[in-house]
């Protein structure tokens, strides 16, 4: 049986560069609108006028059995939390993950995690959720730039679970929870390919990372354990001990130059510059 190789052309990899283009763009203007008092569906809203706007259309959609652009996961939600009539409030943690499919059938899907700013907040609760998404984002950015020196996604996964270690969590001196059954993965035609990324070390060395591949690294942690449950939408993953989640999300190319952030706005050239790797254009 024919099957499509994990690797890409060049001609396809500069293929990846608008949709990822256009998710960032789509999280640019959920970011510029979240504030107290709008609802998780207005973000949804935003999103999706931005996508259409660009000349594509959201790839969540096209998931069976899912019907918006983003999702909006606040709180205890972790991942997947579908959009509704939730209104956010001054320190909440909110993470929006998005993604967008060209007219030509290539995509993008990016997340990132805010706090909700504004007064009320408690000042502790918001420092700690400001470092759980730090630490994620950083662990994130981390396993990307083992990217461009690393030979198989397995080493990947275990710089990953290794940064999260290195840094503890101030407010609980712990590492933050790793999610274990939620993985990153290769994009392209479809928004899920392979080959699977564990964000944690793993007995196997995983695919192999040469020219051609396109990787989704998206860490999704908890600042307490890292149990979670599926709620009753069948979609939505909570904590189970109530304690806040954050997921941060890139699509990333590797060619035969370098390694370029798809959803980045300058290729991941601010995220990748404390780790001494500078990412390079798809030629």
């Amino acid at each position: 049986m024919f099957r499509r190789s994990v690797y890409k052309k060049p001609a396809q990899l500069r293929g990846m560069i608008a949709p990822g283009e256009i998710t960032s763009a789509a999280l640019d203007v959920v970011a510029a609108a979240i504030r107290p008092g709008i609802s998780t569906l207005e973000l949804d809203r935003i999103a999706d006028e931005e996508i259409r706007r660009r000349g594509a259309h959201s790839n969540f959609q096209l998931v069976d059995g899912y019907h918006h652009t983003v999702c909006a996961s606040v709180n205890e939600e972790v991942v997947h939390g579908i959009p509704g009539e939730r209104v956010l409030a001054a320190g909440d943690i909110v993470s929006i993950d998005c993604g967008a499919e060209t007219p030509e059938g290539w995509n993008g899907d990016s997340a990132r995690t805010f706090i909700v700013p504004g007064e009320g907040a408690d000042p502790e609760l918001v420092a700690q959720r400001e470092q759980l998404s730090e630490v994620t984002r950083g662990s994130m950015w981390a396993g990307i730039a083992a990217l461009a020196s690393a030979s198989h996604l397995g080493e990947v996964g275990a710089v990953i679970q290794d940064y999260i270690e290195d840094n503890p969590l101030p407010s609980t001196g712990q590492p933050a929870g790793i999610l274990r059954d939620y993985v990153g993965h290769g994009i392209g035609r479809s928004m899920h390919e392979p080959p699977t990324l564990f964000h944690y070390a793993t007995p196997g060395r995983g695919a192999e990372i040469k020219p051609g591949l396109c990787i989704c690294v998206e860490p999704m942690m908890t600042a307490g354990s890292e149990e979670v449950q599926v709620e009753d939408d069948d979609w939505t993953i909570t904590t189970v001990d109530g304690s806040s989640g954050a997921h941060w999300e890139h699509s990333v190319a590797v060619h035969a130059e370098g390694i370029w952030v798809l959803t980045a706005p300058d290729g991941g050239a601010s995220g990748l510059a404390p780790f001494g790797v500078t990412p390079t254009p798809i030629p």
